[in-house]
Formats: C-alpha cells, sequence, structure tokens
C-alpha cells in the first residue's frame, strides 16, 4: 500500500478515520480535499482538516458542492435539532445518509486527480459504515473504481485500506502514528463542543476506548 511518490489524492473530511488516512499515508499523498456541502458540522470538519494538512506540509483544497445542502434531503443538512440520538446501530440514524453523497464527491475527486496527473483517489471508510451507509460498502467502492479506472485516460482507480477494519482499529493505526485526536471533529449536530450523543459521538468515543487513547474530545 505504501509508495514512494505523491501518486494519491485524499478525500478528507476532518474527522478521525480521514485524518488517520492522512498521517499514515501522508508520503503518497499529494493533495487533500475536503467537501463543504452544507452539512451541520462541515465548518468545524474544515478547520480540523486544514490544520493537520498544515501540520503535514500537505496541500489542502477545500471545493464547494453548496447545491448538496440546497437540494439534497438528510438531517445532516436541516440543522443540529434534527440530529437523532443513538447508536448507528438503531433504525433512527438512517435520517443522517446524505444520498449518494461518497459518489459524487469520489467523481468531482477523479477529475481533479486525473487534472493533476495523480494515479489514486483515497477514500477513508471502513467496516462499521457498512450497515447505514450504502456508498462505503465494499461492492459500492469496488464499483466506483472501475468506473472511474474507465472514464479517464490513465486509468485511475480507488485506494480504500480501511475498508474492512474498524473504527476502533483505525484509531490503533493512529495510536501508533502519535496522532493528537483533539485535532480531529465528528459531532454531526456541528456545536462548538461535541454533544456526545449522537451516532458519531458515541463511535467515537467507543473508537478510542477500544484503541485504549485517552478521549480529548470536549463534550457538553
Amino acid at each position: 500500500m505504501q509508495s514512494n511518490k505523491k501518486d494519491s489524492l485524499l478525500v478528507l473530511s476532518g474527522g478521525m478515520d480521514s485524518t488517520t488516512m492522512l498521517h499514515e499515508y501522508r508520503d503518497r499523498i499529494a493533495l487533500a480535499v475536503t467537501f463543504d456541502y452544507g452539512s451541520n458540522h462541515n465548518a468545524r470538519e474544515i478547520e480540523c482538516a486544514k490544520e493537520n494538512c498544515r501540520l503535514l506540509g500537505v496541500e489542502h483544497l477545500v471545493i464547494p458542492l453548496s447545491f448538496m445542502g440546497q437540494y439534497f434531503k438528510s438531517s445532516l443538512l436541516e440543522g443540529a435539532d434534527a440530529i437523532p440520538e443513538g447508536h448507528y446501530a438503531d433504525d433512527n440514524m438512517r435520517s443522517t445518509v446524505v444520498p449518494f453523497r461518497n459518489g459524487i464527491m469520489l467523481s468531482v475527486a477523479a477529475g481533479l486527480a486525473e487534472s493533476r496527473g495523480l494515479q489514486y483517489v483515497m477514500l477513508a471508510n471502513h467496516g462499521g459504515d457498512h450497515t447505514i451507509y450504502p456508498d462505503c460498502r465494499p461492492d459500492f467502492v469496488t464499483a466506483m473504481s472501475e468506473a472511474i479506472r474507465l472514464g479517464t485516460f490513465e486509468g485511475l482507480t480507488i485506494i480504500a485500506p480501511y475498508t474492512n477494519i474498524t473504527k476502533g482499529e483505525i484509531a490503533r493505526h493512529g495510536k501508533e502514528l502519535g496522532m493528537d485526536y483533539a485535532l480531529t471533529y465528528s459531532c454531526y449536530k456541528g456545536g462548538e463542543l461535541h454533544c456526545g450523543r449522537c451516532g458519531t459521538c458515541v463511535e467515537r468515543r467507543e473508537a478510542l476506548a477500544e484503541a485504549g487513547i485517552a478521549d480529548p474530545t470536549r463534550y457538553e
């Protein structure tokens, strides 16, 4: 998986998973891209993404996708009060899905990567995403990678090394790298402090505990 040259673009949200990937694969990441699509937590994630890229000396772009926030239906786009509380395994968490979000972002990322002469688009989906998010599942990533390969002159593909591991295992990677998870943001409500109750906050707590990391997150 590691490469001696900068051949990849990373889709970087500013959350735990993609930020861990940024640190783990920084030697091959030429460009990190964060998409501003109008979610409740976009602004705070973008701040974290910028700071991690600054620390690592990785070029970072923020690309607006405001039409998603304007036209798509998801509690993630409708303000803090619309976000359900509980675990990702709960049926009510389905409301947080932004329809085909990864498909749209990967398409834009592929075009940008080819424009920059890069060979790969990196995505930090993981095993815990599979239950609720259709566009994080292995079959989707495989099919999207093939579509990108067929649709680009240089045959770009997706690299998604976390697809079949848990968020806790990702956090263990970060622990080995000496990462500071205080420089990541997860809460779907988007407040200054993490709510500690929404699905992604619950998952964050569990992952850090599983990895044996003292949780640096500031909760309400």
